[in-house]
Order: C-alpha cells, then structure tokens, then sequence
C-alpha cells in the first residue's frame, strides 16, 4: 500500500508545472494602422544611440501581422531600465522603412509615450519611459506624415 501511495505521489509531482514568477515583458499595443496589409516592426532601445533610426542599435526587435489595424509586439526577458520603443508599418513587408528623396517616411511610424519629432524623429528623451521589471504594456499609434 505505501508502495503505490509513493508511486501515485511520484507520478503527480513529475507532472506539476513548476512556477516560473512574473516574467519580464514589454507589450507593445499597435493602433492606428490605415490598412492591414504588410507587417509592423518594433525595435526597443536602451540608449539614444542610433534611435529611432539605426535599428541595429536596437537591444531588441519584434514583428508581428495587423489584423483589424491592430497589432502586438512583445519584447521579453527585458531587465529594469530605461529604455524607448519605435515601431513602424512595413506596408509591402520589405523589411525596412521606406522613404521619400527628403527622408520622409512613406510608412507609417510610431514611438513610445507616442512621442513626435519636430522637422525629423522624436527624440529618445521623448519617448523614453523606465522600466521596473515584470509586465508593462504599453500603447503606441501609428502616424503617417
């Protein structure tokens, strides 16, 4: 009897889920978007180096499909800091922004705290926000100029 009373409690613990704790995710909520063709990209940065520009500055990148204009980007394993968020419709999904002979974006293009530029991109200052671990969600909507 205590045999299959151990086997019965060895077979319920090897099926437990272990508990992994709040993760660390910034959701990104994606509104605002003219069509659902295409894609959106998101790129998240640590620092003003290279934003919201130089995606290969970015500490991390998310793409995700539109559906009813809305979109998701999740960037996950993210430690406590300050950090800004660009996003960007990739309308013919050919992976970058695309712009006109001024560098205007043909695209439509969003930051975090939905920051705008004036006579170019947001500043990372502007759309800068802290991070204190665990899930954040955050809310951007796309413009096109």
């Amino acid at each position: 009897m205590l045999a299959k009373i151990s086997i019965m409690l060895c077979c319920l613990l090897a099926f437990q889920v272990p508990s992994s704790g709040p993760q660390n995710v910034i959701h990104v909520g994606i509104d605002g978007f003219r069509t659902d063709k295409g894609q959106v990209i998101c790129s998240l940065y640590s620092s003003a180096e290279g934003f919201p520009k130089n995606d290969r500055k970015a500490i991390a990148h998310s793409k995700s499909l539109i559906a009813n204009r809305h979109a998701d980007c999740e960037f996950s394993g993210i430690q406590p800091g300050t950090y800004a968020v660009s996003v960007f419709h990739d309308e013919n999904s050919n992976s970058r922004l695309d712009t006109n002979f001024l560098g205007i974006p043909r695209e439509g293009v969003g930051a975090s705290n939905n920051a705008r530029g004036h006579f170019g991109p947001p500043s990372y200052h502007d759309a800068s926000f802290g991070y204190a671990g665990s899930r954040m969600e955050l809310k951007i909507v796309i413009v096109y100029l």
